[in-house]
């Protein structure tokens, strides 16, 4: 007797969508939707998907919102929308189309490292969707200097061809491990996170290319955003951590507090780039004080 053969396990499988896959456009969005009430959007950073969240945060905010958080073009479930690098304005454009379809009319935003470049970018170029914008550690100024080679090599034709698949397939389990503290640094990685977020999901060659592409394309976008700051009328929290230095707070969070007149900053001591996992308390405060500002829950009669 011949037993079946089993087909080995992909990236896919063993991280399958946790929510709808919605249409849009003709492209996939994956949505992790939860809970009841305001409606609150979530958006990770470069190289993340909807697992970021679904960790610890948004099991501390369902019984506040209606969450959804949402894979970005390219990453988790969702489908690139070209090679090219989908850019924050492309990108909240789609977000914005989906968000529809779900039937937000008004919500908070949240934006996490790149996204909340994105999330900056729904507000700027959507704003009537958008009540209130979280930016977490948020990428949202143009940097002195550049990137680095990695992300240009990995961003063109034939480095985005060779590079992606030779990661992809032999970069070794200490190496994985070592990027997810670096991202912590310096807190520690929780229990159980980087077995939960799929780091494989994000070293699938066609993320790699994605997630290069728009991290190498971001900083022309974010010089136009700083321009039209000053243009919101909406109230913003900023949340970042003072020992973060890979999105560092005095070139994006300070500079989007000065220009934004509805923009406060809350600075973590010792917090590095993942507030949410080692502030959570802190985040959901923020996400509270912003759903508030907005009117989209009642002031806590306490406070």
């Amino acid at each position: 007797m011949t037993l079946p053969r089993s087909e080995p396990k992909t990236p896919e499988t063993r991280y399958p969508p946790t929510g709808p896959i919605l249409h849009v456009d003709g492209f996939a969005v994956h949505a992790h939707v939860a809970g009841d009430g305001p409606d609150l959007i979530l958006i990770h950073g470069a190289s993340g998907n909807t697992r970021d969240f679904t960790f610890d945060l948004i099991d501390r905010l369902t019984g506040d919102f209606r969450v959804i958080a949402f894979d970005r073009p390219g990453l988790g479930h969702s489908d690139p929308l070209h090679t090219r690098g989908e850019t924050p304005f492309e990108q909240a454009e789609i977000l914005d189309k989906a968000a529809e379809m779900l039937g937000v009319e008004r919500a908070v935003v949240l934006g996490h490292s790149y996204g909340g470049a994105v999330a900056m970018a729904w507000a700027l170029n959507h704003p009537a969707r958008v009540g209130a914008v979280v930016s977490l550690a948020g990428a949202v100024a143009p940097w002195p200097g550049g990137l680095g080679p990695w992300y240009s090599i990995a961003s063109s034709r034939i480095g985005g061809a060779v590079l992606p698949p030779l990661i992809s397939r032999f970069l070794p389990e200490s190496f994985k491990i070592n990027a997810v503290t670096s991202i912590f640094e310096p807190n520690g990685v929780p229990d159980g996170y980087a077995d939960h977020v799929g780091v494989d999901l994000t070293l699938r060659p066609h993320t790699i290319r994605a997630n290069a592409r728009q991290v190498n394309g971001l900083k022309p976008h974010v010089i136009d955003m700083k321009k039209r700051y000053q243009s919101l009328d909406i109230p913003i929290e900023i949340l970042h951590g003072d020992a973060d230095t890979i999105v560092p707070a005095h070139i994006h969070s300070e500079v989007l507090e000065r220009l934004a007149p509805n923009a406060r900053l809350t600075m973590l001591p010792d917090v590095g780039h993942m507030p949410h996992h080692v502030a959570p308390q802190a985040t959901v405060d923020a996400i509270l004080r912003a759903a508030t500002r907005a009117g989209l829950r009642p002031a806590d009669p306490a406070s």
